[in-house]
């Protein structure tokens, strides 16, 4: 399940705060989107964050220790409250990308809303990022 397939249902407990953040990577397969996901996990903790923690959905698979399954290259990341939160992460994954192998894209949804990050550092991107945390940061106002 991805960013576009759901992952946001049943998220209406009025937590605004969380970002899903969706790490994929031309040919990975989920051992690998997984790798990358701690990756990027590990840089998003040094920020002001609540958590960031493998998203989980679903039940494990027969057999496995865990009461849900986790998604491969999906987190969630609990933000605290307002603009610079976002942002910080938005900054931090972008330069992520941009030191990566090409092809690779991470998606940040919340509530729904959903754009994607690409190594492009086009001005139209810079735009709809700072759209993007407008609209979500003025939630938290």
């Amino acid at each position: 399940m991805g960013l576009g397939e759901g992952a946001e249902e049943g998220e209406e407990d009025g937590m605004g705060d969380d970002v899903l953040v969706g790490v994929t990577e031309d040919g990975a397969d989920d051992a690998r989107l997984e790798e990358l996901a701690l990756l990027l996990r590990q840089e998003l903790l040094l920020l002001d964050v609540n958590s960031v923690e493998s998203y989980r959905a679903g039940p494990a698979p027969e057999g496995s220790k865990g009461g849900l399954a986790a998604v491969a290259g999906l987190l969630s990341v609990s933000l605290a409250p307002g603009l610079q939160a976002l942002g910080s992460v938005v900054v931090v994954i972008r330069e992520w990308i941009r030191r990566s192998a090409s092809g690779r894209t991470v998606k940040l949804s919340i509530d729904g809303d959903v754009i994607e990050l690409t190594g492009a550092t086009s001005d139209m991107q810079q735009q709809l990022v700072d759209a993007f945390v407008r609209r979500h940061a003025g939630a938290d106002a």
